[in-house]
């Protein structure tokens, strides 16, 4: 199923719910009544956040391809931070922005804590053919930089085991390689921005888009360690200031 058509279905299904909410509480006659009791859905947040799944995959744990990525287990102030984002216009996503558009910060944290509380397995890594030199390459600037050219390692701001820290750093793992390029790319262009000083654009426009794809192959690869919740908020500062990655 191709991305366009994964989110029109996604939009189709939200407004469905949206008017079955609004016929319900219309109370539109008898039959209606029935029906809606019989069709009865438990108000609960994972009901709600079934548009998600279209996209994001069952209960958002996403799989290793395609092009959209895990959101279970996250950092609730990571998920938080990008839903604002979406909304705010600093990243573009016609469906994300038209889903939380209309939604108030405190709801938007209900979202954020709902996915961020989710420990389910994570799919096997991907298998993708790499030379050698590409993979050595990713590998050096996930776990080293460049510290020549004020590049930090990915490792210093996103974990040791790269599954994310508190309260708003994300795990890298688990992701599609596509959607890792992607990411970097739209940083280095200015079509994702996030709050300043918005350190992931600094540092994205740093790389070369040699090494873009080598860091994204190299991690869309690795195995999720046994223990993939976010490490605890870094008791060290940052190495570069970062305008939503401690809150």
């Amino acid at each position: 199923m191709s991305e366009l058509r994964q989110m029109r279905q996604a939009r189709q299904q939200w407004r469905g719910w949206v008017v079955a909410a609004a016929l319900a509480s219309a109370g539109l006659g008898p039959a209606a009544s029935a029906a809606a009791a019989q069709a009865a859905v438990p108000d609960t947040m994972a009901q709600r956040m079934q548009a998600c799944t279209v996209c994001h995959g069952k209960e958002g744990r996403a799989t290793n391809a395609g092009y959209f990525p895990r959101i279970a287990g996250k950092p609730a102030g990571y998920l938080y931070n990008q839903l604002v984002n979406f909304r705010e216009g600093r990243r573009h996503n016609a469906t994300m922005s038209y889903l939380v558009e209309h939604l108030s910060d405190e709801y938007l944290r209900e979202i954020a804590g709902h996915f961020a509380g989710l420990d389910l397995p994570y799919p096997p890594p991907q298998s993708t053919a790499v030379a050698p030199a590409q993979r050595e390459l990713g590998a050096a600037l996930v776990q080293r930089g460049d510290r020549q050219r004020n590049i930090p390692a990915c490792v210093s701001c996103h974990g040791q085991h790269m599954t994310g820290a508190q309260p708003a750093l994300p795990g890298l793992l688990g992701l599609p390689r596509d959607y890792l390029m992607g990411q970097l790319g739209a940083w280095r262009t200015g079509q994702r921005r996030a709050a300043a000083p918005d350190c992931m654009a600094t540092i994205a426009n740093r790389l070369t888009p040699q090494e873009v794809g080598a860091v994204a192959a190299w991690l869309s690869a690795q195995p999720i360690p046994a223990d993939a919740r976010p490490a605890p908020r870094p008791s060290s500062p940052l190495p570069l200031d970062c305008g939503s990655g401690l809150q």
